[in-house]
């Protein structure tokens, strides 16, 4: 009775809702604007059963000194109206944008806006029209941006709550496109759930060959065994078993800190999609994904429930039950993850790139800076004369992890407004030359030249 029952359900959801969602209402009537190398398009809520019941918008980046993409790093928003409207900033964070850069990709992010109270599955699982409208915005932003191959390159995924679930959807229905996926908070089921609307997906055999990491707090179940997230951990211990134990590219890292937030899990998916990446992505556009060579995984038992640990050690020498074991890309990460198990303070000892293009136009100061991939951009020094004058911000804040730049908000993008690389300053006076440097310093504390 699965397949009725949840149609029904998709087509009375689609009566009661779809007359309300053609009009670009609040809180997703006032997304950034967007000008090159930043790219738009929205699309309309479907009348028609199957597609998509809910309006959408998708903003990519892609950095003006790409030629060509080797595929699109894709950040996912979670379920409910705030982290929907949330994804209207996830194509200008710069530490997302440092990443794509490194591998010549585009980052894309989609914001589907759903109104409150309503059913997050009609977006989240790809099969209810939200995976055919995201591959017609690869080809719409394609045509938009010159870049026409962005609908046919590889797809790296990276998705929070509900977009967990879209991300590892996608990974099932298209696993020869997906380079990697990042699940934080939610995995896709392949059980029914008593009393929910969910349909389970199917294994298919392709699926194994794609690195996935299953992220999540541990208030999330781990540690913290009741409230509203409580049976996260649950969901993920039996996603792992069914896929590890056929030997899929699987692991498994619990932020110690965190429940349904995302913490500091960005400073481990750096390194972790870094190293997925560079082995995975073809050399020359348009090939296929390249497989992972076994040697070079590192391998550990799967976290106590209580969220403790053990040491890595390349799979050539782990001991224990490997269909057991999580799986992790690189020695690399395998210490990241180690780290990141225990108090989620990723190491970083290399200083960020220094800023670029310091004007001085009356009172005045702009720069342009990019992230560093490992630790991202805290916040900017400005100097004048060789003294430190003032920091940007002044104060920086970050309620859900590590101070940044940007600010996060619940579903790990940058928040709102936007802030600029700027600050008004005293003039510099007769002909002189701009008196202001500025330096950049990383989340890890690490200043740049």
């Amino acid at each position: 009775m699965t397949q009725p029952i949840y149609r029904f359900a998709s087509f009375f959801l689609l009566l009661i809702g779809v007359a309300a969602l053609h009009a670009q209402n609040p809180p997703y009537d006032n997304p950034p604007p967007v000008a090159a190398p930043y790219y738009r398009v929205r699309y309309e809520a479907s009348t028609k059963l199957g597609e998509l019941i809910y309006p959408v918008a998708y903003t990519v980046w892609i950095s003006p000194q790409i030629k060509t993409l080797r595929g699109v790093i894709v950040h996912q928003h979670g379920c409910g109206e705030g982290s929907c409207k949330s994804g209207q900033t996830g194509a200008f964070d710069l530490h997302w944008q440092a990443l794509a850069a490194k591998y010549d990709c585009a980052l894309l992010a989609a914001a589907y806006e759903q109104p409150e109270g309503t059913d997050c599955q009609m977006w989240c699982d790809p099969r209810n029209g939200s995976a055919a409208a995201f591959q017609k915005s690869l080809s719409d932003l394609g045509a938009l941006s010159d870049h026409p191959e962005l609908a046919t390159v590889p797809w790296a995924l990276w998705g929070h709550s509900g977009g967990g679930h879209w991300c590892g959807g996608m990974v099932m229905l298209y696993p020869e496109r997906v380079a990697a996926a990042w699940l934080r908070s939610g995995v896709p089921l392949f059980e029914p759930i008593a009393g929910r609307n969910i349909k389970p997906h199917e294994l298919p055999q392709a699926a194994l060959a794609v690195p996935l990491m299953c992220n999540l707090g541990t208030k999330e179940g781990v540690t913290v065994t009741d409230g509203r997230f409580s049976g996260a951990w649950k969901s993920n211990k039996t996603f792992f078993a069914a896929m590890r134990g056929q030997g899929a590219l699987l692991g498994v890292s619990i932020d110690p800190l965190t429940s349904h937030e995302c913490g500091n899990q960005r400073y481990l998916a750096m390194p972790w999609f870094d190293a997925c990446l560079a082995v995975r992505l073809p050399a020359k556009s348009g090939d296929a994904l390249r497989p992972f060579p076994a040697q070079d995984a590192w391998l550990a038992p799967l976290p106590t429930d209580k969220g403790e640990a053990t040491a890595p050690v390349p799979a050539a020498k782990y001991t224990g039950d490997k269909s057991t074991s999580i799986w992790l890309p690189s020695k690399t990460v395998a210490d990241a993850w180690m780290q990141y198990m225990t108090d989620t303070q990723v190491a970083d000892t290399t200083p960020p790139p220094a800023p670029t293009n310091v004007q001085l136009a009356g009172d005045q100061l702009t720069w342009d800076a990019t992230a560093d991939l490992e630790s991202g951009v805290a916040y900017f020094e400005v100097q004048r004369d060789g003294k430190t004058i003032q920091t940007v911000p002044a104060d920086p804040k970050n309620r859900f992890g590590r101070p940044i730049f940007q600010g996060l908000q619940y579903s790990d993008t940058p928040t709102v407004p936007l802030v600029e690389m700027r600050l008004t300053v005293e003039p510099a006076h007769g002909d002189n030359a701009n008196p202001y440097r500025v330096r950049t310093i990383n989340t890890a504390g690490i200043k740049s030249k």
